[in-house]
């Protein structure tokens, strides 16, 4: 089956990074995704069934994935979907896998910084003279950072005290429970803490 599938979910496990005897890199998680309807009757959004998927990743993705997913998050993930099934004991097993193509944070729940990584091949570049091409194409001053805006000067501490203003109280939802959330990760962090 080589059919491409998009999925919107959260991550319901925590990162598996390896290396293959070739060396090849591979990072894998589990990735929860639940139905959302509206029930008119009763004026409120229902949870359906949740689907399970196996995310697996090779190379370069793989190490993005090792380094910038945490378990909690809410992700969308593009790949090939590979259903899979074996018998144990008298039982037939099914097991979904994505192998993904790209993984990336949902942002209708949370923001996210991205930092492009340069590739391999890439040499280092002497600065660009001022007023050239590739000048233009960074509007950043020099020395705030390779290609970052710099930081506003009354962002320095957030209002809950901590440096950057990283941690946020979501309120609960139906079960009442609150969410201490690391806006600087998009990590759900335990609200007992």
């Amino acid at each position: 089956m080589n059919d491409i599938i998009t999925i919107r979910g959260f991550v319901a496990s925590d990162v598996k990074s390896s290396t293959t005897p070739g060396g090849t890199a591979t990072a894998s998680f589990r990735i929860g995704s639940t139905e959302r309807r509206f029930d008119r009757a009763n004026n409120v959004w229902i949870d359906g069934n949740t689907n399970w998927f196996t995310v697996q990743s090779y190379r370069h993705l793989a190490g993005h994935v090792g380094c910038s997913i945490k378990k909690g998050q809410r992700v969308i993930v593009l790949g090939k979907l590979k259903l899979r099934q074996w018998e144990r004991d008298g039982r037939i097993y099914h097991v979904a896998e994505i192998d993904a193509e790209s993984v990336g944070h949902d942002l209708m729940w949370g923001s996210a910084n991205f930092t492009r990584m340069a590739s391999n091949s890439a040499q280092p570049q002497a600065p660009a003279p001022a007023g050239s091409e590739q000048a233009a194409a960074n509007p950043w001053p020099e020395g705030s950072g390779d290609n970052e805006p710099p930081l506003p000067e009354d962002d320095e501490e957030g209002s809950n005290g901590d440096p950057g203003g990283s941690l946020q109280v979501l309120p609960g939802g139906d079960n009442g429970d609150d969410a201490l959330v690391d806006t600087a990760t998009g990590e759900l962090l335990d609200a007992s803490a």
